[in-house]
């Protein structure tokens, strides 16, 4: 029987991929491991490996397709003695079984062509579920629903044989499920479309799946998380002076300030766990590993690798592990479980010149440490002006986790380890 081959969900938060390119064309032989084609996703660019021997029998999506939901069929794969009739047949058969199937219910779930669409199931309704029934939901919405106090015997799900999935959630959220109800209210216009001068000429450069990502996160971030922000002074002369004499003692590695400022926030972190925490409905979560996220810009956004555990790595590695991750990530080769699920992150912006700013939280993470440029400035010093290399640091903190306290004390902790840099190889 010809062997579908489906879009993949390639990490827990994708819903929806755009096939980049196909390596194997329709007739060409297939072995269980080998590469057909490659997927965009919105952080990185994947590969969808054959799961079976045989022959590309038909290609059904083609490429440069965009927004393909998970689990729609992209290809048919023909097992030994099938050739290509057996694609029609599985076609006609999918159809006619479309057509005599009885109906089990008088509103019953419209089941798509299974070389069109993914195979979807009749969908339980609320009041089925209230009854006792199994909630089918993903790890992942269960969480979200569970955030957010939604009952999951409200929604129908929308994924795979009627499966809660995280799009059911946010549209759960975004339509009020679990907000008690509210006052009357003026209607809300929806956004006025942009209105260009008459002689202005504008390029249209098309939304690619990560700026979507991105314009769709740091939206829900700003509007829904209550950023604070503290700022401090770091004088780095030491700092410099160290990593100058470290990277003249061996060309194996090649320390940058960058790396001395994730050591720093990393141990920041362990002495300040207060400050490595995640908002719940239910409770305040301390993680109780260090992983660290660091802003790496590539082309049409950025990406935040994760360094794990970064308070028990050295300088050297951690330098190792970052500058692996910069070229990979500006390949689109980083793997899901290497930019996701750090507790922290760090935007650094000094590289251009900027002197400071303010950044973004990154949900669920409760904090994130902006760094501006170092710069020599006046600074006063018993008493005596004198001139530093000054580095500004500027936190913006989840309110709900960090409190202003904390936020100063988790600064504290790194100021003095920036400062003293000795004391991070301690």
């Amino acid at each position: 029987m010809p062997i579908q081959v489906l879009m993949p969900a390639l990490s827990p938060t994708m819903t929806e991929g755009t096939l980049a390119k196909w390596l194997k064309a329709e007739g060409d032989t297939v072995e269980s491991g080998d590469i057909i084609a490659e997927v965009e996703t919105d952080k990185a660019t994947m590969e969808i490996e054959a799961i079976d021997d045989g022959v590309v029998g038909k290609l059904l999506i083609a490429e440069g397709t965009e927004a393909i939901p998970i689990n729609t069929p992209i290809a048919v794969i023909l097992e030994e003695g099938e050739d290509a009739s057996a694609v029609e047949a599985m076609a006609s058969s999918s159809n006619g079984a479309q057509a005599s199937e009885p109906a089990a219910d008088p509103e019953p779930a419209a089941v798509e062509n299974k070389l069109a669409a993914p195979a979807a199931a009749a969908v339980p309704s609320a009041a089925a579920r209230n009854n006792g029934e199994r909630i089918f939901a993903s790890p992942l919405a269960r969480r979200m629903a569970e955030q957010a106090g939604i009952d999951l015997a409200t929604l129908s799900g929308s994924g795979p044989r009627g499966r809660i999935v995280k799009r059911d959630i946010e549209a759960a959220v975004a339509g009020g499920v679990s907000a008690p109800p509210a006052a009357p209210s003026a209607p809300v216009s929806a956004p006025a479309p942009v209105s260009l001068p008459a002689d202005a000429t504008v390029t249209e450069v098309p939304n690619s799946n990560m700026r979507k990502v991105i314009a769709k996160r740091l939206s829900e971030s700003k509007q829904t998380v209550p950023h604070f922000y503290l700022s401090i002074d770091c004088e780095i002369d030491r700092l410099l002076e160290m990593r100058k004499d470290l990277n003249g003692r061996s060309d194996a590695y090649k320390i940058s300030v960058n790396d001395f400022v994730i050591r720093a926030v990393a141990l920041a972190l362990r002495k300040v766990p207060a400050a490595n925490a995640v908002w719940t409905d239910a409770a305040t979560l301390l993680y109780n590993t260090v992983d660290v996220s660091v802003a790496v810009a590539v082309d049409g956004g950025l990406i935040t690798p994760v360094v794990r555990n970064a308070d028990t790595k050295g300088l050297a590695a951690i330098s190792a592990e970052m500058k692996d991750f910069a070229e990979r990530a500006r390949e689109g080769k980083l793997m899901p479980e290497e930019y996701q699920g750090g507790g922290f992150s760090i935007s650094n912006l000094g590289m251009f010149g900027i002197r400071e700013f303010s950044a973004i939280i990154n949900p669920p993470q409760s904090g994130i440490l902006a760094i501006g440029a170092g710069e020599q400035r006046p600074v006063v010093k018993d008493g005596a002006l004198a001139v530093a290399t000054v580095m500004s640091c500027s936190l913006s903190g989840d309110h709900r986790v960090i409190d202003g306290a904390v936020g100063a004390e988790f600064l504290a902790a790194y100021k003095a380890l920036i400062e003293d840099p000795l004391t991070m190889i301690l």
